[in-house]
């Protein structure tokens, strides 16, 4: 009989090496979008209210209160593709197409799925169009920000949730 297979955790005496920021891809309802050089913002903010107790105003509790998820900004390079900004524009017409976008982590390989961050009904809240500068041989990067009403986490080979 063989021993399950699992992955080392980081404990003293064992090494594990952590993932690679730059390897990672981007999946709008499921499909592969673009090429994207930095993905920033995600996150969780939980609010938090203070109050003392009747009686001992010298001690200040802390209870958790509202929990919100700031935007994710996008930086890609300008292609010819025009599906990000046809679903922006979609929100700028006032008709918002909310979609489940996934932010895979790829291992060191780059072809196996790590981790990946799901944000639930994302949608175009804003959009930067590259700086062009004729003296300048760098790329063209776009940056469009997400604004999205959760996240959730998973080990790789998850699946997004259906919309």
């Amino acid at each position: 009989m063989t021993a399950p297979l699992h992955t080392p955790s980081a404990q003293p005496g064992n090494l594990v090496d952590p993932y690679r920021a730059y390897n990672f891809k981007l999946l709008i309802n499921n499909v592969t979008e673009g090429h994207f050089t930095e993905v920033t913002g995600l996150g969780v903010k939980i609010e938090r209210i203070s109050y003392r107790e009747a009686g001992n105003n010298s001690i200040v509790r802390a209870i958790p209160s509202r929990v919100t998820y700031p935007p994710v900004t996008l930086r890609f390079g300008l292609t010819n593709s025009a599906d990000l900004w046809d679903w922006l524009m979609t929100a700028v017409e006032g008709r918002v197409n909310r979609r489940n976008v996934s932010i895979v982590v790829l291992d060191s390989s780059g072809s196996t799925e790590a981790i990946r961050w799901n944000l639930l009904n994302a949608w175009p809240q804003e959009w930067y169009g590259s700086p062009l500068d004729a003296m300048s041989r760098e790329l063209a990067i776009e940056t469009l920000t997400l604004a999205h009403e959760g996240l959730q986490r998973e080990a790789g080979g998850g699946q997004p949730p259906t919309a």
